[in-house]
């Protein structure tokens, strides 16, 4: 069955953030994700989770200085002492709010990096993902990589599957697993039916998008029904977190997510 998360940072942005997890209990959903919890005490967010009855599924770690484009710290040579606070904060607001899995984002190569920078942030990465691993087995976390699409984010280090598979591979941690984001891997390599078959032993966490915009799932060049289907015959038990951005409202696109349990109503503002 498939399992739907509405991702809060995208979703129901009509809503001030902690009011987004009360809209979206009142649309179906019972899980949510997020990019960042960081701007908010453990307190808020459990408060508005247990208020809603909902189940905290991902986040990220903090990703350096967002603002300023960074896009996360783990292939960052130097910053390595950095990464190993982000892995302590990242933890404890999992423990608080009991959230199994997160995202480690990689990063982004330096403008016209040459071969010797790029296998500089590769043993960087591998290195901390190491490290996180650990860390994260201790307290029964997963720990997540996610390939990006070089469009939306222009010089991230991991843009394919098979890079995916290379960082398991090297790393050799059993909790470290594929966020498999149908719509970056659509942009970048497509046949995404046989992409999830091949990666699927490695797979963690799922995200959907309408493709090329990134809008409502049932918008866009992917018949995400055919491909839910055989995510789900291939057992999938996972949550799939719904990253997209609404062509209008959040409720208002919906009908999409009716066959999955979405109710579609709106939480009054």
């Amino acid at each position: 069955m498939i399992r739907l998360a509405a991702n809060l940072s995208m979703l129901f942005t009509e809503y001030d953030f902690l009011d987004r997890f009360a809209a979206a209990a009142a649309a179906g959903f019972r899980g949510v994700e997020y990019l960042f919890p960081y701007a908010y005490s453990t307190q808020q967010l459990r408060a508005a989770l247990d208020s809603a009855g909902l189940s905290q599924v991902l986040f990220n770690l903090p990703p350096g200085n967002w603002d300023s484009g960074e896009r996360g710290l783990t292939s960052l040579p130097g910053r390595e002492a950095e990464f190993r606070d982000s892995v302590d904060k990242a933890l404890h607001y999992a423990e608080a709010l009991n959230c199994p899995r997160l995202h480690a984002m990689a990063g982004l190569l330096p403008e016209n990096a040459d071969e010797v920078t790029r296998v500089a942030h590769w043993e960087t990465y591998i290195s901390n993902l190491r490290y996180a691993a650990s860390e994260f087995s201790e307290r029964g976390k997963v720990l997540l990589v996610e390939p990006i699409n070089p469009r939306d984010m222009p010089g991230f280090l991991l843009n394919t599957q098979a890079q995916a598979q290379a960082v398991i591979e090297q790393v050799g941690a059993k909790n470290l697993r594929v966020q498999f984001d149908l719509y970056h891997c659509q942009i970048v390599e497509g046949d995404l039916i046989r992409n999830l078959e091949a990666q699927f032993a490695n797979i963690g966490h799922v995200q959907i998008a309408g493709v090329p915009e990134r809008h409502e799932p049932d918008r866009g060049e992917v018949h995400y029904p055919a491909v839910l289907d055989r995510l789900e015959s291939l057992g999938y038990e996972g949550w799939v977190g719904c990253e997209y951005r609404p062509a209008g409202t959040t409720a208002a696109g919906l009908s999409w997510g009716h066959a999955y349990g979405l109710s579609g109503r709106a939480l009054a503002m």
